[in-house]
């Protein structure tokens, strides 16, 4: 059977809110009360968790849970209650442009002496903290574009065309061994990794599940398409450079030919993807809604701020030779080739 397309086993809590989402998705427990959720840590484990199991139910679900809890209003109203406090704090905290041509501008600027996380990995990184990194972006990886398909509908015209066509590539071009999380998986298994979907969800931090939580909300809501299609942006300018310098880091540490390919098939594809995005899907939603601009600058600035917070826990714990995860891979790798 092949369990890429089943759905992960539930995993363990990490509070109040979470346990008792996953209580109630077991059928053995009430929901937390929404109010609950206007206390907790908006970029917390126990409430990113939980934002995340609801968000869950729109993918592949959870073994064993009954999939009409997708629309359950009790659940939908819980949910609504932790995205009104994680985005509240977003638009709080998130520092701003002044504009969108400032926005899109920054992203465009490659510092000269780079120190995020594709910098450490190029120069420095071990095999340990490639295999950390590649299990930690497998909750996004593994279900790669597919929240930005949700944004096709809301869109028209120029916007529409160039998001379905640079969907289509991150989609394989219509070929299934070239779908990008395909591709991602066959990463993870050249670093002996377990590429079955969501299986490293229990060991990902709550940086991580913030990064992908923003791209659910956005994707889920019509009324943040803007903030979609900046999410889209900020994901495809920076991603060829960066790419880049994650293929290096795994010829490098002799990581294998598919997770070599897999980076070395964004800095060509993504390059293309950065062009396209900007002057056709930004251009063309502007041309139809140009009141949206503001919210597209948002949504650049969310994901590089989220982006910002996850690089900083990865990179303080792998400095003090510390694991990044909340539950440590096992120390062997099975196979590296």
């Amino acid at each position: 059977m092949n369990h890429h397309a089943r759905g992960p086993q539930l995993p363990p809590a990490r509070g109040p809110l979470s346990g008792a989402v996953a209580a109630h998705l077991r059928g053995d427990g009430p929901l937390p009360r929404p109010a609950d959720a206007e206390t907790a840590d908006p970029y917390g484990d126990d409430l990113q968790l939980a934002l995340y199991l609801c968000y869950e139910l729109h993918y592949r679900g959870f073994a064993g849970v009954d999939p009409g809890h997708e629309w359950d209003p009790g659940l939908l109203a819980v949910r609504a209650a932790l995205e009104r406090r994680f985005l509240s704090a977003l638009r709080a905290d998130t520092p701003g442009h002044d504009s969108l041509d400032d926005a899109l501008g920054a992203l465009l600027v490659e510092p000269v002496d780079g120190t995020g996380v594709s910098h450490f990995l190029r120069d420095e990184g071990e095999l340990w903290q490639l295999r950390e990194y590649a299990a930690q972006r497998s909750l996004y990886h593994l279900k790669e574009a597919d929240p930005h398909a949700w944004v096709l509908p809301r869109l028209w015209g120029r916007a529409k065309a160039a998001m379905a066509a640079v969907e289509y590539d991150e989609f394989g071009g219509g070929r299934a061994e070239r779908v990008h999380a395909r591709l991602f998986a066959d990463l993870m298994d050249d670093l002996g990794l377990d590429t079955a979907y969501g299986r490293y969800l229990n060991a990902t931090c709550a940086e991580m599940l913030t990064v992908v939580n923003l791209m659910s909300l956005f994707g889920l809501h019509r009324e943040l398409r803007g903030a979609l299609v900046g999410h889209f942006a900020e994901v495809e300018i920076t991603s060829s450079p960066g790419s880049r310098r994650l293929a290096e880091a795994m010829r490098r540490t002799g990581a294998g030919p598919a997770a070599e390919f897999f980076y070395d098939e964004h800095v060509e594809a993504d390059a293309v993807h950065e062009q396209v995005v900007r002057h056709e899907v930004i251009a063309g939603l502007l041309e139809e809604e140009p009141e949206l601009a503001g919210d597209v600058a948002f949504g650049i600035d969310a994901t590089e701020y989220l982006e910002g917070r996850l690089a900083q826990r990865l990179l303080s714990e792998w400095r003090a030779g510390r694991t990044s995860l909340r539950v440590p891979l096992a120390a062997e790798i099975t196979h590296t080739s």
